[in-house]
């Protein structure tokens, strides 16, 4: 069965025809926009006739541990999360309701909260009165699950293991930022939580900050919540540090040319992402391997061999070749315990395989995670 499907991103949609777990097509839309989308999704989907079915990457599925089919209760459950990840759960809505008109297989939601699904307890549970827990759903979610599966699965090959028995820290390093830790198949812990706000520096977000100075700046009068959410989620990370767009590549130019505000904002970018992985390293009985994954994971060797630089507290050393080198590949020293890997993000074959998955089951077949 052919699968049509659809990543939005943060500035484009990514969108693939997934024939049996080979992609046959893609295209990108290079702005995030549905209405741009459209034509682009005809064309493929006219190209790669029959399509048995889509699947749409969305970033919050609330409690769902799987994907689901989208109809009109599901997508006004999706909508009422919105809030919870304001630059891409409109996007997706709005993607699926284009698909759905193109499309005439069912259209599935894939959630990337869905990898996180089964964190313990002491992970997901935040130290808030337990009225408003109950009440509002107030736990870690965790984000960015299509891409620890999609790294977690290209890992277990790379390393002829099964991927049930590794232990991983897996960082997705794009403009967004994560660091989880992967146990059993799925996350156990992670840097992300009940929005995709919390843990380490990104692109244009600020991460975690300390939630008495979001009052104190509330208290102020410094700004109001609309302004502190605009602010904290489109004008803070790099692009806030810096004055740019929040590219690590603009970053790093700017940290050549010795610009201090970029040299200070490439520090802190480390430092804290070397404190979330030092975290998910602890949530694990122990470490076979650290993988990268995202954009800046493929394309950014040098500030990698930073990274991993400052990691040999936790038997991680890379090799400055093969950090240097294309695709998929380990990277770290030979005959070290802890292995480092490199892997592309491939959300839209995780998307497909669930979407896939998902039809099997709601046809009376096997549930396999």
């Amino acid at each position: 069965m052919r699968v049509l499907t659809v990543n939005p991103g943060s500035s484009s949609v990514k969108l693939s025809v997934v024939d049996d777990g080979r992609e046959v097509d893609r295209a990108t839309v290079g702005a995030a926009s549905a209405a741009q989308a459209r034509q682009p999704l005809a064309d493929l989907v006219g190209r790669r006739q029959p399509i048995g079915a889509a699947g749409v990457r969305f970033v919050h599925g609330g409690l769902s541990s799987e994907p689901v089919a989208l109809d009109q209760a599901e997508t006004a459950r999706l909508t009422a999360l919105t809030p919870l990840a304001p630059l891409h759960q409109p996007l997706s809505l709005e993607l699926a309701a284009v698909v759905a008109e193109i499309v005439p297989g069912p259209v599935y939601a894939c959630f990337d909260t869905a990898f996180h699904a089964l964190m313990p307890a002491a992970a997901a549970h935040y130290a808030l009165p337990k009225s408003w827990v109950r009440e509002h759903a107030l736990r870690r979610y965790g984000f960015h699950g299509l891409s620890c599966a999609s790294a977690l699965r290209r890992t277990a090959e790379l390393l002829d293991r099964d991927p049930t028995e590794l232990r991983l820290v897996c960082c997705h390093l794009g403009s967004g930022v994560s660091v989880t830790a992967v146990r059993d198949g799925h996350g156990v812990d992670t840097s992300m939580g009940f929005t995709p706000l919390e843990g380490a520096v990104m692109a244009t977000r600020s991460g975690s900050v300390d939630p008495g100075l979001l009052l104190h700046l509330l208290r102020s009068g410094v700004t109001d919540v609309a302004g502190l959410d605009d602010a904290l989620d489109r004008r803070s990370g790099l692009a806030g540090m810096t004055g740019t767009g929040g590219d690590v590549r603009d970053v790093l130019a700017a940290r050549d040319r010795g610009d201090p505000d970029a040299r200070t904002a490439i520090a802190v970018y480390l430092h804290r992402l070397r404190r979330e992985i030092g975290a998910m390293v602890a949530s694990l009985d122990r470490l076979d391997a650290l993988v990268f994954t995202g954009g800046v994971a493929e394309h950014q060797p040098t500030l990698l061999a930073e990274l991993c630089g400052g990691l040999e507290i936790f038997g991680v050393r890379a090799d400055s070749a093969r950090l240097a080198a294309e695709g998929d590949r380990q990277v770290g020293r030979e005959h070290e315990p802890v292995r480092v890997l490199v892997v592309a993000a491939r959300e839209g074959l995780e998307i497909a395989r669930q979407t896939t998955l998902a039809m099997a089951v709601g046809a009376g077949g096997p549930r396999d995670r």
